[in-house]
């Protein structure tokens, strides 16, 4: 069987560091690929100013492009409404024999419980958690953690938002995202 890891997210923009975490937690698992999910509408950022989904995912496939190892997926894109990961699990197994290891920051499984259908989500999937330097997995619920794999990978202080602020202020981006992601940020004007 495949194995797949499902990475979600925004991806505004996507950055070198979302890309070196994935290409860790593929290698220490020994992943067949990853799979790099832009959410179209994410519940936790309904009020948020979101860049439109089409060029996030136009970002994302430019980021991956050179990774034999990682793919993108529309899936989310395609759907209406909310963007919840338990739809997107439930789609990709529908369609595929994948065993599938959801990625996701060791932050999220504080409030893993609030997400729609938490239970089904670990029973679709195995939750693989990527360690975050200073956070105390004390915060994190024992029952939940005894069925996550925590993965450490390598610290890299870069954040969607600071690029956004970057990009405002006319500031590089250099060593920050791919270079054909910075390059379609300026092209298309995004976060200026």
């Amino acid at each position: 069987m495949t194995r797949v890891g499902f990475f979600g997210g925004t991806f505004n923009p996507p950055h070198l560091a979302h890309l070196a975490a994935a290409e860790s937690v593929r290698d220490q698992l020994k992943l067949d690929k990853i799979l790099f999910v832009p959410a179209a509408l994410p519940p936790h950022k309904i009020k948020a100013n979101i860049t439109p989904a089409s060029q996030r995912l136009q970002m994302v496939k430019l980021a991956i492009e050179d990774n034999p190892f990682f793919d993108c997926s529309d899936i989310e894109l395609r759907r209406k409404g909310l963007s919840y990961t338990v739809d997107t699990i439930t789609e990709i197994k529908k369609k595929s024999e994948y065993d599938l290891f959801l990625i996701m920051g060791v932050d999220l499984l504080v409030d893993f419980d609030s997400w729609k259908s938490p239970k089904r989500i670990l029973e679709e999937c195995t939750i693989v958690a990527m360690n975050r330097p200073g956070f105390d997995l004390a915060a994190v619920d024992k029952d939940l953690l005894s069925r996550v794999e925590i993965v450490n990978v390598p610290s890299v202080d870069i954040s969607s938002t600071s690029i956004r602020r970057r990009v405002k202020s006319g500031r590089s981006i250099k060593y920050l995202v791919p270079p054909k992601v910075e390059e379609y940020i300026r092209a298309n004007s995004i976060y200026t």
